[in-house]
């Protein structure tokens, strides 16, 4: 991880290894601004519109007309809710820097996770329905703030919305990187509106094994649309590109929470994460669940009411090397 200091913007992706190798790209601007300068994001607005007439937005594939304010998994219609916005500070190093990752927060999700920390938002409509302009009002102030970037958190069932947010928001002067912040459970024509608009990709890997993901998410098709979804958000942004000051521009970064009891679900997924799309992927691995939900004192899921052992986190540690990762997040101290 490259020490963060408050230099100049040059992108950058140090490798340290036997023979330190630095990849450089000295003209990065965001990539939106390239699509915007094209002509190409007013159509992607007119997709995103078509998306939302018949939605398929996500993996549920409700086929609602949400132009017309229908409501399908997602209890969310023509315009999202959103629960929060501000400088988050609780991020990945290389996101947060020293002015905070500016995280908007969009209320209900399209995984029905048993053990979910945020559940007070993501069952809910928490906060208010806000349109594009508004969405594109929150961008643009979390920037003047100072914010390194824009974090769409849960931004699966909203991209279309998304999509009208930064046609607007570009043209306002929008200028820092925009990180796509998902549980990976994301449909291929959300991830094809997102191509041109997202800098960085931030999946959260949860499951290996489709029972799992039924049993804990109420989605069985998980684990492949995980792996469809990371592979084409690579292809699209590629390894994780840093600045000088240790903020990320570009590039795919990986979470994955450790779950008691799923060490070998944990080492599939980094064994396909080194094969199948780059053993340079940079990876979070994150050691902080907790019961929550509808875990808490359940026989129904009792496996999962526990924390993680230390044992458990450090055997996920040596299953991710021994996929041959080695690029890991760690905080600075």
């Amino acid at each position: 991880m490259p020490h963060l200091t408050r230099r100049g913007t040059l992108c950058v992706m140090t490798k340290l290894s036997a023979g330190e190798r630095r990849f450089v790209a000295d003209d990065w601007t965001p990539v939106y601004l390239r699509t915007w300068r094209d002509g190409r994001l007013d159509i992607k607005v007119e997709a995103a519109h078509r998306e939302l007439a018949s939605c398929r937005a996500c993996p549920r594939n409700c086929d609602v007309d949400r132009l017309a304010d229908e409501r399908g998994v997602c209890h969310t219609g023509r315009w999202p809710y959103v629960a929060s916005a501000f400088a988050h500070f609780g991020e990945e190093d290389c996101l947060r820097g020293w002015n905070g990752s500016g995280t908007i927060f969009f209320s209900y999700c399209n995984l029905k996770c048993v053990f979910c920390q945020n559940w007070d938002i993501s069952t809910r409509d928490a906060g208010q329905e806000l349109n594009a302009e508004q969405i594109a009002d929150q961008m643009l102030a979390l920037q003047e703030q100072g914010c390194h970037n824009i974090n769409f958190v849960t931004p699966e069932h909203v991209a279309p919305q998304l999509v009208e947010a930064v046609s607007v928001a570009v043209p306002g002067g929008l200028r820092v990187p925009i990180v796509y912040n998902t549980s990976a459970y994301d449909a291929a024509v959300s991830l094809e509106l997102m191509d041109g608009l997202v800098d960085i990709y931030m999946p959260d890997f949860k499951f290996w094994e489709p029972q799992t993901a039924l049993r804990l998410a109420r989605a069985v098709d998980y684990p492949q649309r995980a792996r469809k979804s990371i592979v084409e958000m690579h292809r699209q942004v590629g390894d994780l590109e840093f600045s000088p000051d240790g903020l990320a521009c570009r590039g795919l970064l990986v979470r994955h929470l450790v779950m008691p009891g799923q060490t070998d679900e944990s080492a599939a997924i980094f064994r396909w994460l080194s094969d199948e799309v780059s053993p340079d992927t940079y990876v979070n691995i994150m050691g902080q669940y907790r019961p929550e939900h509808r875990v808490v004192g359940s026989d129904r899921y009792s496996d999962i009411d526990r924390r993680p052992t230390r044992r458990e986190i450090d055997v996920v540690y040596s299953a991710a090397r021994d996929a041959g990762l080695w690029r890991f997040d760690e905080r600075r101290i």
